[in-house]
């Protein structure tokens, strides 16, 4: 029973932590993220023809550091256009939801004006436009934070392995610390690298699909597929049914929306069933119950943040887990088919 209460204490304590320590631990996270991203780009620096094997490890992390910079600075102004344009092109919108309810009310002899006003009632499109320019103004605030913690870590890559050398006492515990901080960088480090790939593949076909189509402000919906693909499952849907729904009020036609929620579905069928699980494999070795549990989970903890990050933090859980005798179960538990790794 004590090691029962313990335990229970053990866990709302990091519950508690989790949730109180909100504000350093998501840019802390991101931090780790944009580090492993960097450790790409740096590999993928030393490959450039002649000039990449002169590069010493500062000018490498330099060169990488100014590029996420500016590539910050890129997104933001990015951002901030395409919801100024969406603002700009609201009172048409609002001409044409009135067309297409009329419609509706003449197809189906169904009157839904009134409904709609009472729904569309206490909501503003352009509040609401304007609430998620501050929300993204809030992030691009922490993204600073955010690139101070990356900055840090490219500085102190080259001491850690002899700080790790000198916390443990004998060869064979460093060996066992270095074998699970291995896993833990490799699985990590390939799913954040393929999943953007795959992400990245998802908002540049999004684009252009959204871009042929006419919709207003495609790279801001491409930049929302970009974001949600990290999601599992729901990612998908939302990325699918927003720009589709958005459509309606920019055509006012019901023909569109049909085109562009089946294109976005088929994209996104393609490239999560056909395309990712090829690129990513077994990787993960995680249930898909586990997956989607995870994603509840983080996402009351985190919020959205907590379902962008429910992946590759369950994912060093397992691996974690799967190291130690007392919680080796647990691992099995939480992996696709408790297949894993023996502790070493």
């Amino acid at each position: 029973m004590k090691k029962l209460a313990y335990s229970a204490i053990g866990l709302a304590g990091v519950l508690a932590l989790l949730i109180y320590a909100e504000s350093i631990l998501i840019p802390l996270v991101f931090g780790v993220i944009l580090w492993y991203l960097g450790t790409s780009m740096k590999q993928l620096a030393r490959k450039i023809p002649v000039v990449g094997q002169k590069l010493n490890t500062t000018m490498v992390n330099v060169l990488v550091f100014v590029i996420l910079v500016v590539g910050f600075a890129g997104l933001s102004k990015l951002i901030t256009s395409s919801i100024d344009s969406l603002l700009i092109s609201y009172e048409s919108y609002k001409v044409n939801i009135n067309s297409l309810l009329d419609k509706v009310n003449e197809t189906f002899s169904i009157n839904i004006q009134e409904q709609f006003n009472t729904a569309q009632e206490g909501f503003d499109y352009g509040d609401t436009l304007s609430g998620i320019a501050s929300s993204i103004s809030g992030i691009l605030g922490d993204a600073i934070i955010i690139l101070v913690y990356a900055a840090f870590m490219f500085s102190e890559e080259a001491s850690f392995k002899n700080k790790l050398t000198k916390m443990f006492t004998t060869p064979d515990e460093e060996s066992r610390a270095m074998n699970i901080l291995n896993r833990i960088s490799t699985s990590f480090g390939d799913y954040i690298r393929l999943k953007t790939y795959v992400s990245l593949l998802t908002g540049v076909v999004g684009y252009v699909f959204l871009a042929i189509m006419g919709v207003d402000s495609p790279f801001f919906w491409a930049l929302l597929m970009f974001l949600l693909n990290y999601i599992p499952t729901i990612g998908s849907l939302v990325a699918t049914l927003f720009p589709a729904v958005f459509s309606l009020m920019q055509f006012g036609e019901f023909t569109p929306f049909l085109i562009i929620l089946v294109g976005l579905g088929v994209i996104e069928w393609v490239i999560g069933n056909v395309i990712e699980p090829k690129v990513m494999g077994n990787s993960l070795n995680l249930s898909p119950l586990v997956t989607i549990l995870a994603l509840i989970v983080w996402g009351q903890i985190w919020g959205i943040t907590g379902m962008l990050l429910s992946t590759p933090i369950t994912v060093v859980m397992v691996i974690v887990f799967s190291q130690f005798p007392k919680t080796k179960r647990v691992a099995i538990m939480l992996s696709q088919n408790g297949d894993i790794e023996p502790a070493t």
